[in-house]
């Protein structure tokens, strides 16, 4: 018996070795990845931008001008490009934004992924900023879903946004046959929308910390700052990222 005992401890020496170097290798690897920053600062862009992140895009509208698209397509700084943009189409019942249909071809044009918004007027029907948008915006496979940005109230009860805000995402997603994401910033959401529109893609915006935005609800995409600088843009921009990786940023697409 004495003997097998004897036999046995170089084993055991040898597994303990190995437990030993996997908690090591364990925690190197916890070290590694805490000790890695969460945002990094880009001065090409003049904005932190967050590290965790892999696919990173912008929003714009007439405030932009007139914009360069090769530009903004070849910019590349480091690891950061720009992957999709958002484009203001339509506002309230009849409006449409001035430099839509330039910014909506020339984008295409580049191979940007492209997705169009709609700036919701509270107090208006949503119906029919609904047929507002679909009167303008023809969305294409390889498109992004179309968006509703609604961010103030307009002085309306909650319960008359919501009606109108819902008439809207109903009739667009018959029309376009994909379910709508909602802009709006962490407090409006938490407000006025809650857990009634939880089934439908967010964009949120949040500038108040510089590793994700302070919501508990998923979301798809995250405007983080809107004093970007990018290349073929005169003055400032929003910037925004997409929360997955290339398959799932595919997958929202059109088909």
């Amino acid at each position: 018996m004495a003997k097998k005992k004897a036999d046995t401890i170089p084993g055991a020496r040898s597994l303990l070795a190995i437990l030993t170097l996997a908690i090591i290798a364990a925690l190197g690897w916890w070290w590694f990845k805490s000790s890695q920053p969460d945002f990094i600062r880009y001065d090409a862009f003049g904005i932190e931008i967050p590290a965790n992140f892999s696919i990173h895009g912008i929003d714009v509208s007439k405030y932009q001008q007139r914009i360069n698209w090769e530009a903004v397509k070849e910019m590349e700084v480091e690891d950061v490009r720009i992957g999709f943009v958002f484009i203001k189409a339509t506002e309230g019942l009849g409006k449409m934004d001035g430099y839509f249909r330039r910014n909506w071809e020339k984008a295409a044009e580049t191979g940007l992924p492209r997705g169009a918004y709609h700036f919701f007027i509270a107090p208006k029907s949503g119906a029919e900023q609904a047929e507002n948008f679909i009167r303008r915006v023809d969305l294409q496979p390889g498109d992004l879903p179309p968006v509703l940005d609604v961010e103030q109230t307009y002085g309306v009860s909650a319960e008359k946004l919501q009606k109108e805000v819902k008439a809207f995402l109903e009739r667009v997603e018959t029309h376009y046959g994909v379910k709508p994401i909602i802009y709006t910033n962490v407090d409006f959401y938490e407000r006025y929308l809650k857990a009634d529109f939880n089934d439908y893609p967010l964009w949120v915006a949040h500038y108040l910390k510089k590793d994700r935005p302070r919501i508990t609800r998923n979301w798809a995409f995250w405007q983080y700052s809107e004093t970007g600088n990018v290349n073929g843009i005169r003055g400032k921009v929003d910037f925004n990222v997409f929360n997955g990786d290339s398959t799932d940023f595919e997958n929202l697409l059109l088909d």
